[in-house]
């Protein structure tokens, strides 16, 4: 499928690109169209995409596979501290 964007659009998601926002030109465009399907689909009270979230969560929950509040804010100062070198 081929979708013409505007010069705007397409200097926007060439910049992102640019700044490693995404890996590429169209994993940008893919990531947009897919959270504007999850916006339709949760206006539309439709929550079965979160269900395999949901049950992944709970298994990683139940391995032990969590970490405390506390654990996850040293882990994002460590690396908020190291981007910043």
């Amino acid at each position: 499928m081929t979708i013409p964007l505007t010069p705007d659009q397409q200097a926007w998601r060439t910049a992102r690109v640019a700044r490693g926002e995404f890996a590429s030109v169209d994993d940008a465009v893919r990531q947009f169209v897919d959270e504007r399907i999850t916006e339709h689909m949760i206006e539309e009270d439709d929550l079965t995409w979160a269900k395999p979230l949901v049950d992944d969560a709970r298994a990683a929950l139940a391995r032990g596979a969590v970490i405390s509040r506390e654990g996850h804010e040293a882990r994002m100062d460590a690396l908020l501290a190291s981007l910043k070198t």
